[in-house]
């Protein structure tokens, strides 16, 4: 154990990998470890004095309701909306805040390195008041950095700021109302099924509910409903294939039958014809446009679209991949690259990687970014920020999943100041006795972005020439009998596109929103679709009657509103605690007043989700 060494300066940072590259880029001469209560610290000097980095793991402070209230069969769940929260250390951080309090003891200078997010911002209040109960007289300054690399590290610590105590206030704001909300609703669920059974839920089992968690498992749970509600309907098409110099081409009447007598009687017609008569022979070059800066959601969106990987993973990915220094900060709503942003001096550094030819083209050019139309003010979008190999990033991560995020980003970014790709869009449109029958096709001329990006490369499909006027022969009719489809389940990338568009959750929490409903049991991820349990569907069902509310996206998009007013300060705390908690009483009467028949509707989802998983388990 160290004693209280004088410290001119101590670092503050989110995670180990980012508090050990800061002392790597600032140290003047060696890096020295030393571990306090079990906490890797990193000791170097700067100018002659001593500073000592060190990383957290996130939040070290929760909210938390006093323990007298933390007894569920005791306390009626209505009180929580009485009892203001309070803050305190997270369990699994206590060793994390010992070591903070004995550096900061002795420390001058703390610069507060967190994240330069909301969620950041927090974290950085909580270590300073740690800090500022044991030294009182310590300076605190704020470090903000888009990626951890030396040239960014060092331009922040040369230019720091202050706390923006709108943004934590913000985030406190937040959490009070999710715990109150979250606790009260989650009791209620659980208390209402244990006394109606006590053998419904296992030991230690509840059913929980959540501010964000349970408007996504509506989202969820309505599109299923539409699913199961749909009717299918029959109805006919009718189709010709050609001959245009010996290629054989289909092309498809413009309407659909509802009635097989009425699309047998029009093939009756057509069949009696020979010739195929061109009114519209249509061949324009078109171009398709690159994508957009990459932000949080677009990445999530993209990984699970592309990839195959779960929007959490990808994103818990991606920020290990920015910790070690290989891509920019992952947590971002901007799409549009700052004038700050060297995009020549990143592509020099992708020269060094497994893109590095297709860098060096573009280097050779004279490149126009992409611009999308958000920019959040804090992060540029996400960018590589060194150039590696496939084989160098799965030496150091172990995971081949990590080279493929890491190329999506690299790939991505060399996309947006790519040239667009130009296609040729063709359409033939044929009439045969006053019927109208088309095809469209597809040729690419020149591949574009789409040679660095082969994500979105589009079907190709090539028609030939022909010219108002030709007449082609009808080499064969037919009709054929279809059926309606019901939409499909909400898949990831769209269910994050909706949280988007509702505000529900942020770019930092989405997935995990998502995340907490599977590993509650409410919907389960099957080929990248959201499918919704029978007690997913209950939950949403006894909500719905007694709380519509409370399961509303757009109940969440006014509160996100409100909190963004706290940011401001057009809005106090106080008064956004007020006006929801208020809501959310109104809505907790008439659930008790229904308390019975909820908790039948509970205990029957259960019993047919244990006996689902049983027939599982037999059949595996």
């Amino acid at each position: 154990m160290i004693g209280l060494i004088s410290i001119e300066s101590l670092v503050v940072a989110e995670k180990d990998s980012v508090a050990k590259a800061i002392a790597k880029y600032l140290a003047q001469g060696s890096v020295g470890i030393r571990r306090i209560y079990g906490i890797k610290t990193y000791w170097f000097t700067k100018d002659n004095k001593q500073w000592v980095s060190i990383g957290l793991k996130g939040h070290i402070m929760n909210v938390d309701f006093p323990e007298e209230l933390n007894k569920w069969h005791s306390v009626e769940p209505s009180k929580l909306f009485d009892t203001e929260p309070i803050l305190v250390i997270r369990e699994d951080t206590i060793n994390y805040v010992r070591a903070l309090s004995r550096l900061g003891t002795n420390a001058s200078t703390v610069y507060l390195a967190l994240d330069a997010d909301s969620e950041g911002e927090a974290i950085a209040y909580e270590a300073m008041l740690v800090i500022r109960n044991v030294n009182p007289r310590a300076i605190f300054k704020r470090v903000l950095f888009s990626a951890v690399t030396r040239n960014d590290i060092i331009k922040a610590f040369n230019s720091p700021t202050n706390l923006n105590p709108g943004l934590a206030k913000r985030v406190f704001t937040r959490m009070i109302l999710d715990l109150t909300l979250g606790a009260v609703f989650t009791r209620a669920l659980t208390l209402s099924v244990e006394r109606a059974d006590r053998n419904a839920l296992a030991r230690g089992s509840f059913l929980s509910y959540g501010p964000c968690q349970t408007p996504v498992l509506n989202l969820v749970v309505q599109r299923a409903l539409e699913r199961e509600n749909f009717r299918p309907e029959k109805y006919y098409t009718l189709h010709i294939m050609v001959d245009v110099n010996g290629m054989k081409v289909v092309l498809n009447h413009d309407g659909t039958f509802k009635d097989r007598q009425e699309a047998e009687k029009v093939l009756s017609l057509v069949s009696s014809r020979a010739k195929a008569r061109v009114i519209i022979a249509n061949y324009r070059e078109d171009f398709i446009e690159p994508p957009v800066p990459l932000d949080t959601i677009e990445l999530e969106r993209r990984a699970s679209r592309f990839l195959n990987t779960r929007p959490k993973a990808a994103l818990d990915i991606a920020e290990e991949l920015y910790r070690h220094g290989y891509i920019s900060y992952p947590r971002t709503e901007t799409t549009i690259y700052p004038p700050t942003l060297s995009l020549r001096q990143v592509l020099l550094e992708l020269t060094h990687g497994e893109h590095g030819n297709y860098a060096k083209t573009l280097l050779s050019m004279s490149v126009r970014p992409t611009r999308g139309d958000s920019n959040d003010g804090a992060h540029p979008p996400i960018y590589p920020t060194r150039g590696a190999t496939r084989q160098e990033i799965l030496k150091r991560f172990k995971n081949e999943r990590y080279w493929k995020i890491y190329d999506l980003v690299v790939r991505h970014f060399l996309a947006t100041l790519s040239p667009p790709t130009r296609v040729e869009r063709q359409k033939i449109i044929a009439d045969v006795s006053g019927h109208r029958f088309s095809v469209d096709g597809l040729k690419i001329i020149d591949k574009g972005y789409l040679t660095i990006y082969p994500f979105e490369s589009p079907s190709e499909r090539e028609l030939p020439r022909v010219r108002v006027g030709d007449e082609l022969s009808i080499v064969k009719a037919w009709v054929e009998e279809r059926e309606t489809e019901p939409p499909p389940y909400l898949s990831e990338s769209e269910l994050l596109r909706l949280m988007r568009k509702y505000g529900i959750g942020t770019d930092a929490t989405m997935q995990d929103h998502i995340h907490t409903n599977v590993i509650r049991g409410y919907f389960r991820i099957r080929n990248r679709q959201c499918i919704p349990t029978p007690l997913g569907k209950a939950v949403i069902n006894v909500l719905s009657k007694t709380g519509n509310e409370l399961i509303d996206p757009l109940f969440r998009s006014r509160m996100e509103k409100s909190l963004m007013e706290v940011t401001n300060g057009s809005l106090r705390p106080d008064d956004v605690l007020f006006t929801f908690k208020s809501e959310a009483r109104k809505i907790y009467e008439k659930f008790m007043d229904k308390q019975k028949e909820v908790s039948m509707e509970l205990i029957k989802a259960l019993k047919e989700s244990l006996s689902n998983r049983k027939m599982g388990s037999k059949a595996s």
